[in-house]
């Protein structure tokens, strides 16, 4: 019998919950961007990292809403996937926001499915402790939950109790993964999605969905360095000329951060050349959908 422990744990919610933070802050590195904008998350992303004797790899699942795209619909196809995977599933809830239209639906699922589900209110600095009892009564009328934690991922407080309630009820097993492994996203891909969380944080509110990411080249130099080339897909010029700016500013603005972010992540010379590219209804192209393991026929 092992004395080690190992286990999937999906982090299931609606937009913006903080499921990526909660990732983020437990592997100690980033592995999921993360932006004020919902729907940041467009596929299931698994953070690696031990607590105590435990693997704990996370799914960081796309948030849970009524979809209305091709896109949308095999974002919450993963979502469900994550959560059909898992060993543990967890519902994240953003405590400022509470229960809204898209968690209600989520818990008629769970009950739906008979499903065990563990409760994580997040982002309790932003609320009075009153309304988070008003918050646990609620949702426990609703529905049996395994556990109830209450946090927040951003700060880490109050989070190592939640941490330690995983590490407790995950099966016995040996570690799937490396010690020091964070993440099984390839590099090139990881510097995709930290990009395209740059044109999340500075282009206008609709344009980031209109767009995607795709790694077109990642080779590392004699020198050490990485040599990166992405390209950036929209569906109209007009997009294009948005992203590039007046006299290519905000290319260079979306670039230069996104290599500085690289840089320190990666501990090495970073060499990032972003393109623009128009190609009209790419959320219909396969191939797209290929590249992040999603289902084109969700």
């Amino acid at each position: 019998m092992t004395d080690t422990r190992c286990g999937f744990v999906a982090l299931i919610g609606a937009p913006n919950a903080g499921k990526s933070t909660i990732t983020n802050n437990f592997v100690g590195s980033k592995v999921s961007i993360v932006s004020p904008k919902a729907q940041t998350t467009r596929t299931t992303i698994k953070g690696i990292g031990i607590y105590d004797k435990t693997q704990i790899i996370f799914l960081d699942t796309p948030g849970i809403f009524e979809p209305k795209r091709r896109l949308d619909r095999a974002m919450v196809h993963s979502a469900w996937s994550g959560f059909g995977d898992a060993d543990i599933n967890v519902l994240v809830v953003d405590a400022k926001r509470g229960m809204n239209e898209e968690t209600s639906a989520i818990i008629d699922e769970l009950i739906k499915r008979d499903a065990h589900a563990v409760l994580a209110f997040n982002k309790i600095d932003m609320v009075p402790q009153e309304r988070l009892d008003e918050l646990k009564e609620e949702f426990e009328n609703l529905f049996s939950f395994d556990a109830v934690f209450a946090f927040s991922a951003q700060s880490g407080d109050h989070i190592t109790d939640f941490y330690q309630y995983l590490a407790d009820n995950l099966p016995e097993s040996p570690w799937y993964y490396p010690e020091d492994q964070m993440s099984d996203m390839p590099l090139r891909f990881l510097a995709a999605e930290i990009v395209r969380e740059k044109l999340f944080l500075n282009l206008r509110q609709e344009l980031p969905y209109a767009l995607t990411v795709e790694p077109e080249l990642w080779e590392h130099k004699p020198d050490g360095s990485i040599r990166a080339e992405m390209t950036i897909y929209v569906e109209r010029e007009s997009h294009k000329t948005i992203i590039i700016g007046h006299n290519g500013a905000m290319i260079k603005k979306i670039g230069q951060s996104a290599r500085e972010e690289l840089e320190e992540l990666l501990e090495e010379r970073i060499h990032l050349f972003l393109f623009v590219k128009v190609r009209e209804n790419w959320g219909n192209d396969p191939a797209r959908y290929s590249d992040w393991n999603l289902n084109f026929k969700a």
